[in-house]
């Protein structure tokens, strides 16, 4: 016999859910997933989108049932909460290293921007790990990144931006 399921089980499960728009990072460092519970009806998940409109929700959505089903779950509910907003906070300590390996900047820590009392957040380069950056556009690849460019070795990047 095998021993139950746990959330545990689940949550480690779901670290195979890649981002859709940056696929080295798991739903779970990005703290997208949010919660999941074991009721008497299946596996409920809850996730939280980067920002209201992200397009990539549905596909999370698509790939956390596939996974779960995958394993044997049957019964999955996969909800969606906006309150309270995520925040880039949320990111993992892994997630954050993986952004950087991948060429996209990190966001700094809600309270790293409080500190700087209104002057703009420094920059590190995800490839040569300068400071000399600057911002080409608030829009970047997609909408929750803004693009920037080191005035070292000159190369574009991504910021995931602050939520």
């Amino acid at each position: 016999m095998s021993a139950p399921l746990t959330p545990q089980d689940v949550l480690d499960l779901l670290e195979q859910v890649k981002d859709p728009e940056v696929p080295v990072i798991s739903v779970r460092e990005l703290g997208v997933l949010r919660d999941v519970q074991l009721t008497a009806d299946g596996v409920e998940v809850t996730i939280t989108p980067t920002y209201s409109g992200c397009p990539a929700m549905d596909v999370m959505r698509t790939e956390i049932e596939r996974t779960l089903h995958a394993a044997g779950i049957d019964r999955v509910t996969v909800k969606q909460v906006l309150s309270p907003p995520w925040t880039t906070d949320w990111i993992s300590a892994s997630g954050r290293a993986k952004l950087e390996g991948y060429g996209i900047a990190p966001p700094p820590h809600s309270a790293d921007i409080r500190a700087l009392k209104g002057a703009a957040p420094v920059v590190k380069c995800p490839h040569c790990g300068s400071t000399r950056t600057e911002m080409i556009s608030a829009f970047g690849s997609t909408a929750c990144k803004a693009l920037y460019k080191c005035t070292d070795c000159l190369e574009p990047f991504d910021l995931f931006k602050c939520l």
